[in-house]
């Protein structure tokens, strides 16, 4: 129970044949088996391909700069602009600590985690900044979705 945040990302792998270049091989199996799912019918495979435990000050962020300030755990398309901010604002207060009140300020909250500036603040931002860099270093992404729940 608590604060859980993940990050999506939504790859476009509908089976088409308009010049041929662009063809994706969808394969599902469950378990090494073969599954009822028609591979040609799939559209979009989604990827997590970030999650956070209490990282409220990262929540905090997406909420007023993605979510227009509206918490209500609901997912939320987020762009390559928007995670390139989130991940400079990171690397500022990985190297200036002072700036983190200012900056990405924590957010209390039921099961939220703390809000001390501490240790586990600043392992949430090592943390942001790998998955961001690992989410941006696919140049052809950009179909993002951020979603909360606790």
């Amino acid at each position: 129970m608590g604060l859980d945040m993940y990050l999506s990302k939504k790859t476009y792998v509908k089976y088409w044949e308009h010049n041929g270049d662009n063809n994706y091989e969808v394969t599902v199996t469950k378990a090494g088996k073969p599954t009822n799912i028609d591979p040609k019918k799939v559209s979009y495979i989604v990827e997590e391909v970030g999650y956070w435990r209490k990282a409220n000050q990262i929540h905090n962020w997406f909420v007023e700069n993605v979510q227009n300030g509206i918490d209500e755990c609901q997912e939320s398309y987020v762009s390559r602009e928007q995670l390139q901010s989130l991940l400079d604002i990171c690397r500022i207060v990985k190297i200036d600590k002072d700036k983190a009140p200012q900056l990405l300020s924590t957010q209390s909250g039921f099961f939220f985690g703390g809000t001390e500036y501490d240790e586990w603040y600043f392992n949430d931002i090592d943390n942001t900044i790998q998955i961001i860099e690992e989410a941006l270093s696919d140049e052809n992404a950009d179909d993002f979705a951020y979603r909360a729940s606790w």
